[in-house]
């Protein structure tokens, strides 16, 4: 029941650690030309290949384009010591002009991501698609603090060891900033 209460409760990114593997993986692919997922103020959805998870954000703020971001993902095999995926999911709305904090509910992996921009509030509302796998790994959750680490500031965020895993996220919205 502690670790379940320190996963809820920790802010910004997540992560789950497997038992098995240590292997490093270089820089990731995030697609031909450093193409974005989406345009500035416009919506999206992203969702890795089935049996793949989120490896890998990237990020860049614009405050004359709405105070909006572009993003990019990687997506990568999940380990084989998580076995296949058993269902997948998407979590309920985070909604745009507030603080929010999530993470996948069912032990699950964040695998994709849908959002859609309100210029009324100049900021995003998010929801996650998670999978689940057949084997549930041991592991511990921790804040990855650094990303990123000052409002406005871009972000390229790796999960650079194999059985480390997104979990989920949080927003730190502000009415000043916006």
């Amino acid at each position: 029941m502690d670790i379940f209460l320190l996963c809820v409760f920790l802010p910004l990114v997540t992560v789950a650690w497997g038992q098995y593997s240590d292997y490093y993986y270089g820089p990731y692919n995030y697609g031909d030309n450093d193409e974005w997922v989406n345009v500035y103020r416009q919506g999206f959805n992203f969702q890795c290949p089935h049996g793949q998870v989120i490896v890998a954000v990237r990020s860049v703020f614009s405050k004359k384009e709405g105070s909006d971001r572009l993003w990019n993902y990687a997506c990568m095999p999940a380990s084989q010591s998580l076995g296949e995926p058993t269902e997948c999911w998407w979590e309920e709305i985070n909604r745009a002009g507030i603080e929010w904090y999530q993470t996948c509910s069912n032990n699950g992996l964040v695998a994709g991501f849908q959002s859609q921009y309100f210029p009324s509030v100049l900021d995003r509302e998010w929801q996650f698609y998670c999978c689940r796998y057949s084997r549930r790994c041991p592991y511990s959750c921790w804040l990855t603090t650094e990303y990123p680490g000052q409002y406005g500031e871009d972000m390229d965020m790796m999960m650079y060891t194999y059985d480390y895993y997104i979990r989920g996220a949080t927003t730190t919205f502000s009415a000043v900033h916006r």
